[in-house]
């Protein structure tokens, strides 16, 4: 039996309703699956439920770094890169198929005030460059031994070199520095996928929708399947609220006023090709904005990841670029590289939501909220998880499980500092029998690259699918690296269970695809349905949703 098969999600929802749980997570973004796995590799008995799909808010719309967080150190907010850069190291080692090292070439020019969004600036800018390269030995010297590289500084021709794009007009010289990239979805999946076999029972498209209580403390939540309207109650010790910008909403379920505060803050990217921007491997930051914002072009498989930006709030479910977002940003684009890109060069784009723990003061710019992550209690004794970012969900849930270890009068231990993730496994070892074996079946290196990449060692499981039925090597779509068998092999081991669960988030179709996988979503559902039994009138509902979603989408692009 697959825990995380979408058949045995049935099953799955059957254990939660019956049994009673140490620790219930709600939230499957990458806190509360860093938080379910956190638990369960402590002892406990753990339930993970998530309202849609795992990683379909915050954990799917990041940059895809795992960084320290340059900017904020000219905030002087040390100890959250440090903590960052320290979280980074370990990621590299837990999950070395996952996180991979990155150059980024700094460019320096004449006139710069503000680099890297400096808040404080010198006269007409003189010694700058003698404070950011400060700075950097700084942000080496916080990863400590666990740093990828030393920072250097390097000429005017070196950057034109490593970025060939780069406006070379006022250009003065520039710094390379690195840090790590990540597949933000494939890490969620992967966490969720180790809690699993840690023996964490987990559903997806489970919503809770309020509390049971005795003696105004919380014994239950009450959850929906929202696939079948079916409601149930998931009885545990520790309810622990991971769910982001969502977190206030999940608290007031519980009848009390929310002790904190989420501000959440808008961020947009675009994805563009990389041979439009003629950049290669390395990332390119750019180097000031009116704002003072930080944007980085990231190079992403074909394509690049270019962003981001810091705008309010809207609707939180369903986040979208408006025609301001990205005429902010082809506008810097525009302005520091020699390509001129417009809205028809965009691939696609994307917009999510940051939980910023709001200070309780009004007003301020959501630039200068924290980033910094707070664990709450609740008087109903609800534990609330909020703030941090991406790289550091694993500190994030590490504070959480000792809160509980605290109050289950236990010592706390931190088994996940050095715990594998699934797939991690003899990585090295690993990646060249993957490249024999694939090669053996007739796949290109691209395609067996990204299998890696995305799965590890658990991409032999993807290869056994091909060894049964050869068809399944077939490419979705001809210019990237995604194949028929990933649609099988979500749909078995990664509880996929709607078409815009694979295109979206199992792999980066929608994002990769100038069509937002609009063309494949057939084919897909068809893959799905020889494993579901859907009946035509579902296959043919769950496609058209599915279209209609993308369309509206891009329709809010417009506006």
């Amino acid at each position: 039996m697959q825990p995380l098969s979408s058949r045995e999600r049935t099953y799955n929802l059957n254990e939660l309703a019956n049994t009673f749980f140490d620790v219930l997570v709600i939230g499957g973004g990458v806190t509360g699956a860093g938080v379910a796995l956190d638990a369960a590799s402590r002892g406990y008995s753990v339930a993970l439920v998530e309202k849609l799909d795992f990683a379909s808010g915050t954990s799917s719309k990041s940059t895809k770094l795992v960084h320290g967080g340059i900017r904020y150190l000219p905030n002087f907010d040390v100890a959250l890169v440090h903590e960052a850069l320290v979280e980074r190291g370990l990621l590299l080692q837990n999950a070395p198929f996952l996180v991979n090292p990155v150059a980024f070439v700094l460019p320096i020019y004449e006139g710069d005030m503000h680099p890297v969004g400096m808040p404080f600036t010198t006269p007409k800018g003189f010694g700058l460059n003698r404070l950011l390269d400060a700075g950097l030995w700084m942000y080496d010297g916080l990863a400590g031994r666990r740093n990828i590289s030393h920072h250097r500084h390097i000429s005017r021709e070196e950057v034109l070199q490593r970025a060939p794009a780069l406006n070379p007009e006022g250009l003065k010289e520039g710094f390379i520095y690195y840090d790590g990239q990540t597949n933000d979805v494939r890490l969620t999946m992967t966490l969720i996928r180790t809690a699993a076999r840690y023996g964490a029972i987990i559903a997806n498209y489970a919503e809770v929708t309020g509390f049971e209580k005795e003696h105004e403390h919380l014994t239950a939540a009450v959850v929906r399947d929202t696939l079948t309207g079916q409601q149930f109650s998931i009885r545990a010790r520790h309810i622990v609220n991971a769910t982001g910008v969502f977190s206030e909403e999940v608290e007031a379920l519980t009848g009390e006023i929310p002790q904190i505060q989420v501000e959440p803050s808008k961020g947009v990217h675009l994805v563009l090709s990389r041979d439009d921007l003629k950049i290669g491997d390395d990332a390119i930051v750019l180097p000031e904005t009116e704002d003072k914002r930080i944007l980085f072009i990231v190079p992403w498989e074909s394509r690049a990841i270019y962003g981001t930006t810091d705008t309010g709030s809207g609707d939180l479910n369903h986040p979208t670029s408006s025609q301001e977002d990205i005429a902010y940003l082809l506008k810097y684009l525009n302005r520091y590289l020699t390509v001129h890109l417009t809205e028809d060069d965009i691939i696609s784009t994307y917009a999510g939501y940051r939980p910023l723990v709001k200070p309780r003061q009004k007003g301020g710019s959501t630039a200068k909220l924290s980033r910094t992550h707070a664990v709450i209690e609740s008087p109903s004794g609800l534990i609330t998880i909020t703030g941090g970012k991406l790289t550091t969900y694993r500190r994030m849930a590490q504070d959480t499980l000792d809160l509980i270890n605290r109050r289950d009068s236990m010592k706390p231990v931190h088994p996940t500092e050095s715990l594998p993730l699934q797939g991690s496994a003899a990585w090295p070892i690993t990646q060249h029998e993957l490249q024999r074996r694939g090669t053996r079946l007739g796949l290109s290196s691209d395609i067996i690259k990204h299998l890696g990449g995305a799965y590890g060692s658990n991409a032999n499981q993807v290869l056994d699918l091909i060894e049964q039925d050869t068809t399944l090597k077939e490419q979705l779509i001809s210019d990237l690296p995604y194949i028929r068998a990933e649609v099988i092999y979500a749909c078995r081991y990664e509880m996929a269970m709607t078409p815009s669960d694979i295109l979206a988030r199992r792999t980066s179709i929608v994002l990769e695809d100038r069509e937002r996988g609009q063309g494949v979503v057939d084919e897909v559902a068809r893959l799905m349905s020889s494993e579901f039994n859907w009946p035509s009138t579902e296959q043919q509902t769950l496609t058209q949703t599915y279209r209609s979603g993308i369309q509206n989408q891009v329709l809010a692009e417009k506006h």
